[in-house]
């Protein structure tokens, strides 16, 4: 049994890193999540970590297959990612960085929809951070923004579970299923951070103004997460297989057009966890287990892909595909391991994302979805073209920008040297790394077969031959800056409107009340309540005055000594005996 939960030994450990300087602290951050994966060693399938809040029982560790591979990948990433990070000297991004993986491990691990809750929403504040450090306006702008729409993501998320818990009586956190208006909600809610069609584009807007190394992080935990939602909610659910396959299709035409190569991994990203919800949607053992080998071989392939134009970014501080080219002279090693990264995410034989990928397709196979397949082979050979030629292209070869540089710091090439490795090797052992981790059964499924190497092989090769053709005659999209809107146009419009239309309408009725209310009434009554007695009394006395003869210039003079006695609440001994003669004549009279 493990005594230490690995999601607080993250998350408390980050409280602690701005205090700390030089050497002391590099130190400490390698060893937070080697402590964190000692803890996860100790793991036993079982619950740990209870506690009674109110009427509810909070489960801080729900340790079964399905979360511990999501738990291992975690923190592997984390590790890498905070040896990509170690020259950042950035507090901030190095203490997001660490709540963002805590909050993660902490969401996957919770048995109680109030605990995911919980972690789910924090999760925001990481990425939010994470986007912020980088200080630029553009990221500042995309920080904000991503915080308003995951705000609202939460809000569904919460009245979804207040329902479901409202219903049903129980927090755990179990297969939902689609069935009425909380489970609905939920399912939204999951759905934003898994970036569906409609709801994605936060994640192309954030991720590319994301911090260098702070990307790496962003790639791993918000969407994986919701990967996970879906797999422990809603396992089997038909309309994922649609939403997948839109996942998986729609982003392509985006990322071949785009200019900002880390705008182009963030919507290879988008196509890639729709193979996810495919495999999610289908629903079977392998389809289940396709989707959970890939969710970890995709981590280490993006964090490598993001890392390798990270380290270009760092050193030439360009990212964009006119701009660059020419670099593996002066970055090879660098160069190599993009070129591992596009092999992996391209599913080529011997790279890890050959033993995953293949999984989902078979499942949807096997199960007849004809059209969902030929969706997901359209999708392998436009994530080839995109990810597995466009970046490392244009990048480090294409044309020779004439950037010469040196190669990436040492930290970077470890840490992209890691990544490369476990891409490598749990491609060509995936019965000794990845299968033996499967939450769904016993895997049988063997991808080294003559039908899957060659025709994975034959796509590949015939989706370059294609690309090749294409950019030598011309037809090929010209990488040029540009603008591309996105589905963010149909909410980023309308919300400035919207937006000038309520500053105009409430902001000119709150002027009118402050006018009206606070500026004219309440200082007329408060001017009346100050002033009120001495004027009724001069009233009151102005006869008394006329018959005895006093003169107007000494009624003036009587008026204004009246007003001075009674700011300062002094009052001759008659008028006062007077005034009070005058109030018990009232109160006897009501």
């Amino acid at each position: 049994m493990s005594s230490l939960p690995p999601q607080f030994v993250l998350l408390f450990g980050a409280l602690l890193i701005p205090f700390l300087k030089g050497k002391v602290k590099l130190g400490y951050m390698l060893a937070l999540p080697l402590v964190a994966f000692y803890s996860y060693l100790q793991m036993e399938v079982g619950t740990y970590w209870t506690m009674k809040v109110l009427d509810f029982e909070l489960v801080f560790g729900r340790a079964d297959k399905l979360s511990l591979i999501f738990v291992n990948i975690f923190i592997v990433v984390t590790f890498i990612a905070t040896i990509f990070n170690l020259k950042c000297n950035n507090n901030l991004e190095y203490f997001a960085g660490f709540l963002y993986a805590g909050c993660a491990t902490g969401m996957v691990l919770a048995g109680d929809l109030i605990t995911m809750f919980i972690f789910w929403e924090t999760l925001t504040l990481g990425a939010f951070l994470l986007v912020l450090a980088r200080r630029t306006p553009a990221a500042m702008g995309a920080a904000f923004r991503y915080a308003l729409v995951h705000v609202v993501g939460g809000l569904i998320l919460f009245a979804g579970i207040v329902l479901h818990i409202r219903a049903t009586g129980s927090t755990d956190f179990t297969h939902i299923g689609l069935s009425d208006l909380s489970s609905y909600l939920i399912f939204i809610g999951f759905g934003l951070n898994c970036a569906w069609p409609i709801l994605h584009a936060w994640l192309p807007d954030a991720y590319p103004e994301a911090t260098i190394g702070g990307v790496v992080f962003m790639a791993t935990f918000t969407t994986k997460g919701a990967v996970y939602a879906l797999m422990r909610g809603y396992g089997g659910e038909p309309s994922l297989l649609w939403i997948g396959m839109a996942m998986a299709t729609f982003p392509i035409f985006y990322a071949v057009l785009e200019n900002d190569l880390r705008k182009v991994l963030a919507y290879s990203l988008i196509n890639q966890v729709g193979f996810m919800v495919v495999g999610i949607g289908v629903g079977t053992d392998m389809s289940m287990n396709g989707a959970a080998a890939h969710v970890y071989c995709h981590i280490l392939y993006k964090a490598l892909l993001f890392m390798s134009m990270g380290a270009v970014m760092y050193q030439t501080g360009k990212i964009k595909a006119t701009e660059l080219g020419g670099l593996f002279r002066s970055m090879p090693f660098t160069a190599i391991c993009c070129m591992i990264g596009a092999a992996s995410i391209s599913a080529f034989p011997l790279f890890s994302g050959f033993v995953s990928k293949s999984m989902v397709m078979t499942a949807a196979a096997e199960e007849h979805y004809t059209l969902i397949w030929l969706a997901l082979l359209f999708a392998s050979a436009g994530v080839f073209h995109h990810a597995g030629i466009k970046i490392p292209f244009f990048a480090f070869f294409s044309h020779d920008s004439g950037i010469r540089v040196k190669e990436a710091p040492v930290n970077m090439r470890i840490a992209m040297g890691m990544a490369a490795f476990l891409c490598i090797f749990i491609g060509i052992f995936p019965h000794q790394t990845i299968y033996p981790m499967l939450p769904f059964g016993e895997v049988t499924y063997v991808p080294y077969t003559f039908a899957h190497v060659n025709g994975q092989f034959m796509l590949l090769v015939f989706s370059a031959l294609a690309f090749t053709l294409m950019l030598m005659s011309g037809i090929y999209p010209a990488e040029i800056r540009a603008i591309n809107l996105d589905a963010d146009w149909l909410y980023r419009g309308p919300s400035r409107i919207g937006y000038a239309f309520f500053d105009k309408v409430l902001n000119g009725v709150n002027a009118l009340a402050h006018k009206f209310l606070v500026t004219g009434f309440t200082q007329s009554v408060s001017r009346f309540a100050q002033e009120g007695p001495t004027i009724l009394l001069a009233w009151i006395l102005t006869p008394v005055w006329e018959l005895s003869g006093t003169s107007k210039e000494q009624q003036a003079k009587l008026r204004a000594d009246l007003r001075e006695n009674a700011q300062n609440g002094v009052f001759p001994i008659g008028i006062t005996a007077c005034l009070s003669v005058v109030l018990l004549g009232i109160l006897f009279f009501f």
